[in-house]
């Protein structure tokens, strides 16, 4: 249940067309919906935190991460699942359920008919064509919450020119999600750039002494740039959440310059 369905429940009750007793029976399954035995929904999450609860697909059987969609959709118009296999997809889209899957970051999400316009601004960068899936997971899931978000893809260090001769687009982000795998120098050069907080994702991306992930994470934590915080390793769905957080608490449009005519006329 999320704050608008609750809000018409309390409306229903108040004029009448709702008995406190059946108000109640609802209530009663609030704030938690056990999915068979193997899942017990946080129904209530969506009130606490603004957006309901996430599915996690990997390690989930078809037939649970079904379940979950199903009794998730039931009570929210908007439903995210991450690391979902393209055959999970199928299997939704066969029963009826609905949504769009996104192959590369193994997205699925289910949006709402009706969706308020997006707030603010992120840009999502990446160093290379490689780090794509992460930069989409992240992308996605900010734009599922509700934000604006701008992607520049292939900026990497190793040809700074680029990243530098769209500066203009990172100096006017709210949020700036940077998703680099190798050595993960991008977040430190961005950091020097921007006013905005930036989040760095470091990604499983590169040769044996890369260590899966593990040298641009050190990398990142060790930048000498202010403003730059480090999620885990391949955690676009965390860089892209938390970028959301940041950009809608900021209100309306990014505020570190005005948008460019170009931008006003694409808006």
């Amino acid at each position: 249940m999320d704050e608008a369905r609750l809000r018409t429940l309390l409306d229903q009750v108040a004029s009448g067309h709702l008995s406190t007793t059946e108000a109640t029976d609802i209530l009663r399954r609030w704030p938690l919906q056990p999915v068979g035995d193997f899942a017990t929904l946080d129904t209530h999450r969506a009130v606490r935190t603004g957006f309901p609860e996430v599915i996690f697909c990997a390690g989930k059987t078809d037939e649970q991460v079904e379940a979950i969609v199903r009794a998730l959709s039931e009570r929210s118009s908007c439903v995210l699942a991450t690391r979902m296999r393209q055959e999970t997809a199928s299997r939704l889209e066969q029963v009826g359920l609905g949504g769009t899957y996104y192959p590369l970051p193994q997205l699925w999400r289910l949006l709402p008919e009706n969706a308020p316009p997006p707030v603010g601004k992120i840009v999502c960068c990446c160093a290379g064509t490689s780090d794509l899936p992460v930069l989409e997971e992240a992308a996605l899931t900010a734009e599922t919450m509700g934000s604006r978000v701008e992607r520049l893809v292939d900026v990497g260090v190793a040809g700074i020119h680029r990243l530098l001769s769209r500066a203009d687009v990172l100096q006017r982000a709210n949020v700036v999600i940077c998703v680099a795998g190798m050595e993960g120098a991008l977040p430190s050069v961005v950091g020097g750039l921007v006013s905005a907080p930036v989040i760095a994702v470091p990604t499983s991306v590169g040769y044996g002494a890369h260590f899966g992930g593990l040298a641009p994470l050190l990398t990142m934590l060790n930048s000498c740039a202010t403003g730059v915080t480090v999620v885990n390793i391949d955690n676009g769905f965390g860089a892209g959440y938390a970028a959301h957080l940041m950009n809608s608490r900021m209100g309306g449009p990014a505020t570190a310059q005005p948008a460019s005519k170009q931008e006003n006329d694409e808006a």
